[in-house]
């Protein structure tokens, strides 16, 4: 499953920074370019925010907490057993590094630089204020989705069945509660043992005076 994970943030990370070139040396920025009406449009920003162009002016904050995002999917990889989690965590790695490799290489610089922004779907946003958005935001929303869908479903990132999991739980809770049992029923006949040496020593004792 450690595959189907990289093979995912590869592709959507590759997708993302080819396309984001593509607008950097194509598109005018700040222009509105009719794609399919306003169902689709490109409309080249940088956006020094997190995802959609939201919470702008806050950079570095945000490549502090997509590099700690990177750690945490690298860290849940030696657990991965889980098709629906590979593909969860490799739209999530994928969307992340595609924004983070932005905040670290574009202007205006290390590590602030601005994420390259270009789709706009007006309808969306049932008459909010439209966020504009890349590659990157898709497979991040995508994978967030699909966390949804697995959280609900209580599947498990070591591939077992949901009916596995639980008895494993109810196992182990068994284990558990039998080794309570054991150590209670243990205490009584340690607290005997020292009685019963206490009076022998005691009787050792007396019979030992003239």
């Amino acid at each position: 499953m450690p595959l189907v994970l990289f093979v995912v943030a590869i592709a959507v990370f590759t997708a993302d920074q080819l396309v984001k070139n593509w607008v950097v040396a194509t598109l005018p920025e700040g222009v509105t370019v009719p794609v399919l009406g306003d169902v689709l449009r490109w409309h080249f920003v940088r956006n020094p925010g997190a995802a959609f162009s939201l919470a702008t002016g806050q950079t570095w904050i945000f490549t502090i907490l997509a590099a700690a995002v990177v750690i945490v999917i690298l860290w849940q990889i030696r657990r991965l057993r889980s098709l629906p989690w590979a593909l969860f965590l490799g739209l999530l790695l994928g969307g992340v590094l595609g924004n983070l490799t932005d905040r670290l290489t574009r202007e205006p610089g290390f590590p602030e630089g601005h994420v390259i922004d270009f789709i706009s779907t007006p309808w969306m946003w049932l008459g909010f204020n439209e966020a504009i958005y890349n590659i990157a935001d898709i497979g991040i929303v995508s994978g967030m989705i699909l966390f949804i869908v697995i959280t609900l479903l209580g599947l498990p990132i070591d591939g077992r069945s949901r009916a596995q999991a639980r008895a494993d739980e109810a196992a182990a809770e068994e284990a558990k509660l039998a080794a309570k049992a054991a150590e209670s029923a243990s205490a009584p006949e340690t607290d005997a043992s020292s009685t019963d040496s206490a009076s022998d020593d005691s009787e050792g004792r007396g019979n030992a005076t003239p």
